[in-house]
């Protein structure tokens, strides 16, 4: 099959491997389109240990069974694969499970590629007129309806009456602002430092979009919620600035691991902090319905390429030439 491998740092090449083993209980699915993820360039760089060349990236993925109980069928995947027994997935949250794997972390090679073998409980079916395209961002967004639900409890009033601030309007924080309104937020703010990305995040939603300029030169504790969906220490200071007295930050973003916490104000101020990492499977399918009956947008705002074009997008997302929130390959 042809497939697109990470090699070395900064190096992606197309170029043909074996066809994945399909485990017992497991399915072979054709991908038929796949998306770029912030880890997917993480590894790109060489900054994630977690996934050493050579290997297929990529986790983003919908296609078609071609073996397995769905034979035939237009499917979205759920890259995270876990035991089913410990007690975070007998609890239902099985993203927390200690022996989980994920498409693009070995043992499992990932998306980037003509073919991936999944377990056939991760594949959600695909209605007939939802694109490829559409269906594949059922995961990272996803991991914005999970935190939108984490934060939606931990909240001292309605989602409905909060004021909201989402810090990045990558396809993780646009996927929570999506998420907030489809949950009924009324005021849902996007903090984006790339001009080039204003357009397309201002026609995806009824969003404010705002500078983190913009946003620093209002009063601080001006927000009830605020998901940060970058990562970094001055997102994290900005977060903690922003949310008000009794307020509550969700922590999406896995930009890097240091810095940028208020912890004395957030202690004075009572502010919960809450890590959100990726989503539950109610969370996945939840997302995937929400995509289907047009809760969540259009979703016309990711760019689609072919998979043989895949390298040149690396490259241009690493040198800030991309404007789409989301790049969108098609093996």
């Amino acid at each position: 099959m042809k497939a697109l491998v990470y090699t070395s740092p900064r190096t992606l090449e197309l170029r043909d491997e074996p066809e994945p083993k399909v485990p017992e209980g497991e399915s072979l699915v054709r991908v038929e389109a796949v998306g770029i993820c912030g880890s997917d360039m993480h590894a790109y760089l060489g900054h994630d240990d977690r996934r050493p060349a050579p290997l297929i990236l990529g986790h983003e993925a919908a296609g078609v069974v071609v073996r397995g109980p769905l034979e035939g069928k237009r499917v979205t995947v759920n890259p995270l694969a876990t035991c089913g027994k410990c007690r975070a997935c007998l609890t239902g949250r099985n993203n927390l499970c200690p022996n989980r794997q994920i498409l693009s972390m070995m043992p499992r090679q990932g998306a980037f590629a003509e073919f991936i073998a999944i377990p056939a409980e991760n594949l959600v079916e695909v209605p007939d007129n939802v694109s490829f395209a559409k269906a594949c961002l059922a995961e990272p967004l996803a991991c914005g309806w999970h935190g939108v639900r984490l934060g939606s409890a931990a909240l001292d009033m309605a989602i409905a009456d909060a004021k909201c601030l989402v810090i990045g309007g990558g396809a993780i924080g646009l996927g929570a602002a999506l998420a907030l309104k489809a949950n009924g937020a009324g005021e849902v703010t996007i903090s984006e430092a790339n001009p080039r990305r204003t357009e397309a995040l201002a026609a995806a939603g009824d969003f404010r979009i705002a500078t983190p300029d913009q946003i620093a030169a209002q009063p601080g504790g001006s927000y009830d919620l605020v998901i940060d969906g970058v990562g970094f220490a001055a997102t994290r200071a900005a977060a903690s600035r922003e949310a008000r007295p009794g307020g509550a930050i969700v922590h999406i973003g896995l930009g890097d691991a240091e810095g940028g916490l208020d912890i004395r104000r957030m202690t004075l101020q009572e502010i919960t902090f809450i890590g959100a990492y990726t989503y539950t499977p109610q969370d996945f399918r939840d997302t995937a319905a929400a995509i289907f009956d047009g809760r969540l947008g259009r979703l016309d705002w990711p760019e689609v390429r072919a998979l043989e074009g895949g390298a040149e997008a690396f490259a241009g997302i690493l040198k800030g030439r991309v404007t789409a929130p989301k790049i969108v390959l098609e093996p």
